[in-house]
């Protein structure tokens, strides 16, 4: 995977949490730290991007729809 280096400003008080990690050999790095964080935030945002567009389903349409996926797959034609 191709990466890219940035460069970033933190609270010291971040940054000694950080290395106190990195000493404890939790990460290898501070740029694997920092890039595990971000990595994990994204997919904690995407998984609410989701949930928000799930919660916009009808739940009585979304139902409708697949039984009648059903009913045309089982040779059964609804009547329209």
């Amino acid at each position: 995977m191709a990466t890219s280096k940035i460069a970033i400003t933190m609270e010291e008080k971040i940054v000694k949490q950080l290395d106190k990690l990195v000493k404890e050999q939790v990460y290898p790095s501070r740029s694997r730290a920092i890039q595990e964080a971000v990595e994990e935030k994204l997919q904690k945002l995407e998984r609410g991007r989701l949930a928000r567009e799930c919660a916009k389903l009808d739940p009585a349409y979304e139902k409708a729809l697949a039984e009648e996926g059903l009913t045309t797959e089982l040779g059964e034609w609804p009547d329209y």
